[in-house]
């Protein structure tokens, strides 16, 4: 039996040209750039100064809060500036500027590939770890993993959702790695079950990645309580409550979280990294990236150390096309366009996409002829060209209650709109404007 979630949802070409290619480990650049917010939340804070020396693996900067998240050394040199540099976002953020030296990993990472399989930490160690370990999650949101395991007092975790959709067009960064990482993100799974004290594990694949499911489903015969479930193929069936309703058919409330309906959801990038943090001690400091396109020579999913500049992997997957149009930080469907290839890759950057110059152009904006399609295959219920006007006319009063912040960004409303209306785009403005007017009301006056 294959699940899918309900409500809207579409069906954009896959284009996963890069499926078939294996991992690769590149270079190691001359130097890096690794910006200070790479996660949702408050900005880490430096704890090195210009001038230092820094292995591999070490603290450089600690999370600013509850809501924050460690940031560590991915290449051994020296310090040479503390400045602000323009990330993959196009704002200026602060960042620590490393010159490379030999790769000298700090002492306390276990690098042998040996799967360890005894989880030898408690909940609550396990969780702290995490945090220390500077781990996120790595589908997209970022948000610090050691904060989604503290579960608020009052909920109850029941079921563990391990998500493996990879539903974005283009990308195969997480098919890779549950093809050749199988076994450490089973052995993540079970980290993350024991920190929660849940009994029930259900992993999430789309079914156009028969060789996932089969892979999977062959070492969780391994373990008690996991179960590998397949998915009828429906963008966007990777957002998190677009999945939990697939899977468990619960629907979390509007402004609520997962955990109100006793789900917790984990990225399979993100299962391998806390086995990576639990049992090898090692911080994250490296991705798998995905880096594609229809016109380029190599498209390539790469290991790569945090702070690369984008143009090294562009470089490794066969230089830049010609008649590129457009390079997008993501997937055609929710990444965001690139300035400059120079920007350095952060933790929640899953794929690089060139888009060739004929698939790059904004089509003619005509009037909206009320066709109700954005509508029908919203996945969230909402009204995305109401929310439009509504963003357009500065009526944010009115777009929180139209629920605009329920808005989980997935594009699906541009895509179908028939005179090609940029919807998501004034969404999001309307939905920034509106989460700024929030978190003010909730500052002690």
């Amino acid at each position: 039996m294959l699940y899918t979630f309900s409500k809207g949802g579409i069906h954009p070409p896959e284009h996963k040209i890069s499926s078939d290619s294996r991992i690769r480990d590149l270079q190691i650049p001359a130097s890096v750039v690794i910006p200070l917010s790479q996660h949702l939340g408050a900005p880490a804070r430096p704890v090195v100064n210009k001038g230092d020396v820094v292995k591999t693996g070490q603290l450089i900067a600690k999370g600013d809060g509850f809501v924050s998240s460690n940031v560590h050394a991915s290449v051994s040199g020296k310090i040479v500036k503390i400045d602000k540099a323009v990330d993959l976002s196009g704002y200026q953020r602060p960042a620590v500027f490393i010159e490379t030296a030999d790769d000298e990993w700090d002492e306390t990472i276990d690098r042998n590939p040996a799967l360890a399989t005894v989880i030898s930490l408690e909940s609550h160690d396990i969780i702290s770890r995490i945090g220390e370990m500077g781990v996120v999650g790595l589908g997209g949101a970022t948000f610090p993993s050691h904060v989604k395991l503290s579960v608020p007092r009052g909920k109850k975790a029941e079921v563990l959702i391990i998500n493996g959709v990879e539903c974005e067009p283009y990308l195969t960064s997480d098919h890779a790695l549950m093809i050749e990482k199988g076994e450490e993100i089973m052995m993540g799974i079970q980290i993350l079950r024991k920190a929660l004290g849940v009994e029930k594990v259900i992993v999430g694949i789309e079914n156009n990645k028969p060789d996932a499911i089969r892979n999977l489903s062959v070492i969780a015969k391994k373990y008690q309580a996991v179960k590998v479930a397949g998915l009828k193929v429906k963008y966007p069936q990777g957002g998190e409550k677009q999945l939990i309703k697939a899977l468990i058919n619960r629907e979390v409330p509007s402004g609520g979280l997962p955990v109100d309906v006793g789900a917790v959801a984990f990225n399979v990038g993100t299962a391998f990294a806390v086995y990576e943090a639990i049992q090898k001690n090692k911080p994250l400091f490296e991705r798998i990236v995905t880096v594609t396109g229809k016109s380029l020579k190599k498209p390539s999913n790469f290991r790569v150390r945090i702070g690369t500049p984008v143009s090294a992997l562009i470089e490794a997957a066969g230089g830049l096309p010609e008649d590129t149009g457009k390079i997008i930080a993501g997937g055609p469907m929710m990444g965001k366009a690139l300035a400059s290839t120079d920007v350095p890759v952060v933790k929640g950057c899953s794929g690089i996409l060139l888009l060739p110059e004929n698939e790059s152009k904004r089509n003619r904006i005509e009037p909206c002829i009320r066709c109700s399609k954005c509508v029908s295959v919203c996945p969230m219920g909402l009204e995305p060209y109401l929310l439009m006007s509504l963003s357009q006319k500065d009526m944010f009063d009115r777009l929180e209650e139209e629920k605009v912040m329920d808005c989980i960004e997935c594009g699906s409303c541009s895509y179908t709109c028939p005179a090609k209306r940029p919807l998501l785009d004034y969404i999001r403005l309307g939905k920034a404007r509106v989460g700024k007017i929030i978190r003010s009301r909730k500052k002690p006056a």
